[in-house]
């Protein structure tokens, strides 16, 4: 069992698994560091790490076929796979190409791992933390719907106060809970509002 394996409770990650599968030894520090870097120039966020990983699979798998790679042409293979925009005649004729330099497009495209994949693994099986900034940003949103919950709970309060003083409401000692929560509609988790930016986003490791 490895040290990552350790932290994450002796569960491999997909990430680890693709690491060790396709050679990319020392991927993980790499990705770390990255989003652990205290210069703001150095940081890369996760969407940007997502694709980066995405692309190292890509070019190893055109390697391990013995494919010539050509500066660039990773970056835009990978476009040409997985952008919205990409025409379906352009994607056709790259997964072809694949297929004819012997590499198995259906595998490679379930390889390639979402945002929350490399959250996951960064989190729970390197134990990275956010830098300082990323910290304050998420206390900062916290305080900012707190603030604004309160508002509401004591709107509310106050409206149930007038209308039972009116006589148009009939209601005894009582007490206004407000229950934010949000919803993940891809992993179908419900997290409080709070425990969701502390935590860093929900269980999505797709």
């Amino acid at each position: 069992m490895t040290a990552e394996d350790a932290a994450a409770g002796g569960r491999r990650s997909k990430v680890q698994r693709l690491i060790e599968e396709y050679g990319l030894e020392g991927l993980g520090a790499e990705l770390e560091r990255a989003w652990t870097a205290e210069d703001p120039d150095e940081r890369r966020s996760l969407r940007d790490l997502a694709t980066y990983f995405n692309q190292q699979l890509l070019e190893q798998a055109l390697r391990d076929a013995g494919a010539t790679v050509l500066d660039g042409e990773v970056e835009n293979t990978y476009r040409l796979l997985t952008d919205d925009d990409v025409s379906t005649g352009d994607r056709t004729r790259t997964e072809r190409q694949l297929e004819r330099e012997d590499i198995d497009v259906d595998k490679l495209r379930s390889d390639f791992l979402s945002y929350q994949a490399i959250r996951t693994y960064l989190k729970k099986h390197r134990d990275a933390e956010h830098t300082t900034a990323d910290r304050d940003r998420g206390a900062s949103a916290i305080e900012t719907v707190q603030r604004l919950r309160s508002r509401l709970i004591t709107v509310a309060e106050n409206r149930l106060e007038g209308l039972r003083s009116a006589g148009e409401l009939t209601l005894g000692e009582f007490r206004v809970i407000l229950d934010l929560r949000v919803v993940c509609e891809e992993c179908g988790t419900q997290q409080d509002f709070v425990t969701l930016v502390e935590d860093g986003g929900c269980e999505c490791s797709n």
